[in-house]
């Protein structure tokens, strides 16, 4: 349903009429190579993003700048920061800094007095720049050799916030074990991750999932048609619930509406191995593809919280379009 790291309350957490079939028109093609492989992901900031503060003798520094949390702090005096590490070593030997951070749209600048506390200066802010977690790979285009993964974009878990990308990568992980969902209650994939062995960069987070250059051991005996030709009825979802073993799992397509920029897919769960083992859409599902009558027409986005046997999907042309844009 999302990618596994990011649990925001909401009534339906990230995890579905008419567009033209694709043709030469557009840069993807007509037959892609089927994803369903659950993948680890990782992505790091060109910034550093401000996810919490705390006091220092009573006091707040962060706050009294007038910083946020969702805040990306961009440059400290004036010098560009790549990260955390940057970011420690200018505050390791100065009591004031100009910081640079972008709010939204807006680039703002704020001064930044730390506190001394030990004989240390410090900034009463929690940072983070990079994310960790798993998701599922929809497809890939053998023509391009470009990736689209999860159907939505990354946010930080604890601010909501989009997370900005300056580059990233996708990696093995195998599926241990899956604790299942509930009403109200998100379940989720438990997995390991094999860092070292990389299958592609990720170059683009966007709001229809993450893309980049897969660039592991590409198969062409797994293509299958591209089609926006979709109905209600039965259809699959593809996906691993279990170490890295693909799966098929059917699914009843409840309603499909085009105007929505992701959830144009509502359906329901009805294979009855995936209701016994994560009683419906998990964290982790994000980007399983969505086959009908033997054709790629989405990718899992959403859980209904309330109802986790019920999930959202976005159709496969607004993935496969943004991934060559």
């Amino acid at each position: 349903m999302f990618f596994k790291n990011f649990k925001n309350k909401l009534l339906m957490i990230l995890l579905l009429s008419l567009i033209i079939i694709p043709t030469s028109t557009y840069a993807y093609s007509n037959e892609v190579i089927l994803g369903g492989e659950n993948i680890g992901i990782e992505v790091k900031s060109d910034s550093v993003l401000v996810v919490g503060f705390y006091d220092v003798n009573g006091s707040s520094p962060g706050r009294k700048a007038g910083l946020k949390i969702g805040d990306f702090i961009q440059k400290v005096d004036d010098t560009a920061i790549q990260g955390i590490a940057d970011l420690s070593k200018k505050f390791s030997n100065k009591s004031s800094l100009k910081i640079t951070y972008k709010r939204g749209t807006e680039v703002k600048t704020t001064t930044l007095n730390l506190v001394e506390s030990d004989n240390v200066y410090k900034t009463g802010i929690y940072v983070k720049d990079s994310i960790v977690g798993i998701g599922t790979l929809t497809f890939i285009d053998p023509e391009t050799n470009r990736f689209g993964a999860l159907g939505h974009e990354i946010l930080e878990q604890n601010t909501g916030v989009k997370f900005e990308i300056k580059d990233g990568k996708i990696f093995k992980s195998d599926v241990t074990s899956i604790e299942k969902a509930d009403r109200g209650k998100v379940g989720e994939k438990n997995a390991t991750y094999d860092q070292s062995t990389i299958f592609g960069t990720i170059d683009k987070n966007d709001e229809t999932g993450i893309y980049g250059d897969y660039n592991g051991n590409i198969s062409t005996t797994n293509l299958i048609s591209v089609s926006n030709d979709i109905k209600t009825g039965e259809a699959y979802i593809q996906t691993v619930i279990n170490g890295d073993k693909k799966q098929l799992f059917k699914i009843n397509i409840l309603n499909v509406d085009s105007t929505h920029s992701t959830k144009n897919i509502l359906f329901e769960v009805t294979d009855e191995l995936l209701l016994k083992t994560g009683n419906g859409i998990v964290q982790g599902m994000s980007g399983s593809p969505i086959i009908q009558d033997d054709k790629l027409v989405g990718a899992v986005t959403h859980v209904v919280v309330d109802d986790p046997h019920k999930g959202y999907g976005i159709l496969i042309t607004n993935m496969l379009e943004e991934s060559e844009s």
